[in-house]
């Protein structure tokens, strides 16, 4: 992967709030208007798509709508999710498995 972690690869995709900080506030976070809206694009249709079958991605949906979030927020969680899931596989050059592989005991 081009990306040093996950986080840049949210962020090159719009899924990674940026700060919005000044002289006296802090944590203000707000969506990025710089980012590559066709990736941001297909990670959004790609959790809608999960979203709709049931399994893990549907669950942590659900959770999240649970937790109060709205129907777009809850799919934009999702789909930064996705993104580190993406970018943990690339990393390990694995495929997909919905059970995480047991790690070994040193």
């Amino acid at each position: 992967s081009g990306y040093r972690d996950a986080g840049r690869l949210a962020s090159h995709a719009g899924l990674a709030p940026v700060a919005r900080d000044s002289g006296r506030r802090t944590g203000n976070y707000h969506r990025p208007k710089r980012y590559n809206r066709r990736l941001r694009h297909i990670f959004y249709l790609a959790a809608q798509t999960a979203m709709m079958r049931p399994g893990p991605s549907r669950d942590y949906y659900l959770r999240k709508r649970s937790e109060g979030l709205l129907h777009t927020q809850a799919l934009l969680a999702l789909a930064r999710r996705r993104v580190d899931v993406l970018w943990a596989m690339l990393r390990d050059k694995r495929q997909f498995t919905s059970v995480p592989p047991a790690t070994q005991a040193a």
